[in-house]
């Protein structure tokens, strides 16, 4: 029988819209007990109510997750609230689109690593002592792009690997704490984020919501559901979609294929310049 997270203590990062939101709006149903952060305190607010009025208990806590002091303050609130914690779900993050070459400041992927990696580490370490006290669960919202080829997004990509590489090895680690971790490794959900893909300035780029066939597109609700139990079951990983096996065969079978793919596109979205070579 499914466990129920009712009355269970649950911290959302990146809570304010996309995946978060609706992992926020599902769990309340459930009557859990959310702390919701996010950097956008009124949207973190609608959601708060949003799940309030689900059937949940929601606070707001404005955070970025990219300082660590900010972590730490974080976590003491909802300790401060709540008195425990049962699931983190390391959600927040960042995402860009742009040929590293054209990067003047390498500055902007140290700030994607900041936000994906370590903010993710930081709210896990301070999180962890408690995790620990109730035999909890953390949950990692990754990316495919983690596990394959990210052309354009060098630092995403890179950050998402990251995660995959530390979380794999603390998963070994907490086994005798009976602390779970799970991963999620979501392909194209249909989210605001392909509206926000940073450019090589570091500013809000090019839209590329249309660029992706809907057909190809996951709903947020679906791809919430899929975590939500997935993490009720402490299973390793949220189980791919056809699709994403589809790709993962893919780049392990026909990889000059996927590269001239890349490849074109690329070309296509930051055409060479006037007189140079592609």
């Amino acid at each position: 029988m499914a466990e129920p997270f009712r009355q269970q203590v649950i911290l959302i990062t990146g809570a304010s819209d996309g995946i978060g939101r609706e992992l926020a709006l599902q769990l309340a149903r459930e009557g859990a007990w959310l702390a919701l952060a996010s950097r956008n305190q009124q949207k973190l607010q609608e959601v708060a109510q949003l799940c309030t009025a689900a059937g949940g208990r929601a606070i707001a806590i404005p955070t970025d997750v990219g300082e660590q002091t900010a972590c730490r303050a974080l976590i003491e609130a909802v300790l401060s609230t709540y008195g425990q914690l049962h699931m983190l779900i390391n959600n927040a993050g960042i995402s860009m689109y742009a040929r590293f070459s054209t990067i003047s400041d390498p500055g902007l992927l140290e700030r994607i690593l900041r936000v994906n990696f370590l903010g993710t580490v930081n709210c896990t370490s301070y999180a962890l002592p408690y995790l620990k006290q109730t035999g909890g669960r953390l949950v990692v919202v990754s990316s495919l792009v983690g596990k394959i080829l990210g052309p354009g997004a060098t630092g995403y990509a890179a950050s998402k690997a990251a995660l995959r590489s530390f979380f794999d090895a603390l998963r070994v680690e907490l086994q005798s704490e009976k602390v779970s971790v799970t991963v999620a490794y979501p392909a194209f959900v249909r989210t605001e984020i392909y509206k926000r893909f940073l450019d090589a300035e570091g500013r809000p780029g090019l839209d590329r919501t249309d660029r992706i066939p809907r057909w190809a597109m996951m709903s947020v609700e679906r791809c919430a559901r899929r975590i939500i139990e997935a993490a009720r079951r402490r299973r390793r990983e949220v189980p791919p979609t056809l699709f994403d096996r589809l790709i993962l065969t893919l780049h392990r079978l026909a990889p000059r294929m996927v590269e001239r793919f890349w490849r074109r596109t690329l070309d296509r979205d930051f055409p060479p310049l006037p007189g140079k070579s592609p």
